[in-house]
């Protein structure tokens, strides 16, 4: 299987919409938005253009198997003083297909990486389902650890979700 990691450029907004709206209707207990709520912005595809330009406080990255792009993470820089030593990472999803394989943990590899260079960052934090075990494995793997639990932090027709928050300290990774 031919695979390419690779920084999204705005070029790539048609692929990395229709990933981000297969990822909202498979699995919606785990975004924090909606299908139908993304769904409502006439300028999708510019919205998610101008998202993927990549800048010193943002990042997509993708992995594409066989040219289809399959798996994606975004690193957002805080950009305020006393939080630019943080960033967040986001919109995290693999297609089911693609799942299990390793692609989204070396997709993991070229994000920490960019975040390595970037110049006084020093924290990586996201958050995720207290139950999706192949998602904490997987960061785990990387270093992150669980500094808190949110219960009750998503509510998607009227069932609530629980969510572990975790951090990686970059000066941390080998």
């Amino acid at each position: 299987m031919s695979l390419e990691y690779r920084i999204l450029l705005p070029t790539d907004a048609a692929a990395y919409v229709a990933l981000r709206l297969e990822g909202l209707q498979h699995n919606p207990e785990s975004f924090g938005n909606t299908y139908e709520e993304t769904m409502q912005d006439p300028n999708l595809l510019e919205t998610f253009a101008k998202r993927l330009q990549p800048t010193e406080e943002a990042a997509t990255f993708g992995a594409f198997a066989e040219g289809q792009l399959v798996s994606v993470v975004t690193v957002k820089r805080e950009t305020m003083k006393k939080v630019r030593h943080k960033a967040s990472v986001v919109g995290v999803y693999t297609t089911p297909a693609a799942r299990g394989k390793g692609i989204a943990k070396q997709l993991f590899h070229h994000a920490l990486a960019w975040a390595q260079q970037q110049e006084g960052l020093e924290q990586l934090i996201l958050s995720v389902l207290t139950d999706n075990e192949p998602a904490l494995r997987l960061y785990r793997s990387w270093g992150f650890e669980v500094y808190g639990t949110e219960t009750h932090a998503l509510k998607y027709e009227g069932v609530y979700y629980d969510e572990h928050h975790m951090v990686l300290f970059l000066n941390r990774l080998c």
